[in-house]
């Protein structure tokens, strides 16, 4: 079943991640500070320092929060909850909202294929049905 990331949570890795790892997670917090900021050129090292700082840094105070993926199959969105220390790794970004995201839902958990091959498992928090795709108003 494929379903498609509809939020990201915007927190740092795992502390126990490779440095390859870290690296790709402060390219991609980089980029989406970037994209929020208007895309506003010149800032890459601020940015790029923000990011860090964020993910590299700041991890330990995130041990004890629960953090959330939502995904949407067929009009259901799901909101499946996850703490880093059972995340086998899975760093926030990984998925672009809007992705297309394989999951399986067994009992009242929601496994989220990551694109590195490996599951994210999380507990079905909460899931609305008859939901429609976000719009911006103005």
């Amino acid at each position: 079943m494929t379903g498609s990331s509809n939020l990201n949570t915007r927190v740092p890795a795992m502390p126990k991640i490779s440095a390859r790892e870290a690296q790709a997670a402060v390219s991609r917090r980089a980029r989406e500070i970037y994209e929020k900021g208007g895309k506003v050129a010149g800032r890459d090292l601020e940015n790029w320092m923000q990011a860090e700082a964020e993910i590299v840094r700041e991890p330990s105070r995130l041990l004890d929060r629960r953090l959330a993926l939502v995904v949407r199959v067929d009009g259901v969105q799901y909101v499946g909850e996850y703490d880093l220390a059972s995340a086998n790794g899975y760093a926030p970004g990984e998925f672009a909202s809007g992705d297309p995201v394989p999951v399986r839902f067994v009992g009242d958990k929601m496994l989220v294929e990551r694109p590195n091959g490996k599951v994210l498992e999380t507990m079905i928090a909460k899931k609305v049905e008859g939901t429609t795709p976000p719009t911006c108003t103005v």
